[in-house]
């Protein structure tokens, strides 16, 4: 009779509190922007039933939208924070080592089923560049809403910090344009990361769904990042 052999798993404390808080808050807020962000773009036409109600609802969209907005950009001060108190929120991409092209690449062509394996890590150097790529849209994202929502009143100071951004762009509808499709780009990465992370999780058992709640990865290998949360 075959014995099964155990499987040695070591258990890493990863993500604080703070980063796992913000982001469930960056999830909900993602998906209420989008969506309300596609009803402003293209309101839904309930003219011919109720006439009241067109005005009155669109309010109540752009002010949802505005107000996750806010909130979204509020809930920053939690990722900077765990940055600042725990090494593990700091796993970006490492762009000054050789090596991380190389990984990068390995690990690409596992998810894309070209490779059967890749090296342990605690956060691969793919998904290191794809959150990295992620600031960096909700980085536009934030400069060009803010831009639009202000540039009804550029005398303000939210008109003064914001306003040269339709300068660059060229026009608030240049502005609106980038601020769509980078909306949709998101949601491209949202799909992308989704399918990673539940094959990590329930294909490869790397904890990778279940650390954003427990904030902890138990692995069977050594992982060649751990040293960075040493």
């Amino acid at each position: 009779m075959k014995s099964v052999k155990d499987v040695q798993r070591k258990e890493y404390y990863l993500f604080s509190p703070f980063l796992r808080i913000f982001h469930w808050i960056m999830v909900c807020s993602i998906l209420t922007l989008f969506v309300t962000g596609l009803l402003i773009a293209k309101p839904m036409d309930v003219t011919s039933t109720e006439p009241y109600l067109t005005s009155t609802s669109m309010d109540l969209v752009r002010d949802i939208h505005f107000l996750v907005a806010f909130i979204f950009c509020a809930s920053f001060i939690l990722r900077i924070y765990g940055f600042i108190v725990n090494k593990g929120d700091r796993l970006f991409p490492r762009v000054w080592e050789g090596h991380f092209y190389s990984e990068t690449v390995e690990v690409a062509l596992h998810y894309m089923l070209l490779k059967s394996h890749h090296a342990p890590f605690l956060r691969n150097p793919l998904a290191r560049a794809s959150y990295a790529g992620l600031y960096l849209m909700v980085l536009i994202e934030i400069l060009t809403g803010f831009a639009m929502y202000f540039m009804t009143s550029p005398s303000t100071i939210g008109g003064k910090l914001f306003g040269w951004v339709n300068t660059i762009l060229g026009s608030e509808m240049m502005t609106h344009y980038v601020h769509h499709y980078v909306a949709w780009l998101i949601i491209v990465f949202a799909i992308g990361h989704l399918y990673m992370v539940v094959r990590a999780e329930f294909m490869e058992g790397e904890s990778e769904v279940s650390s954003m709640f427990s904030g902890k990865k138990v692995l069977a290998h050594t992982p060649k990042d751990a040293n960075e949360l040493d």
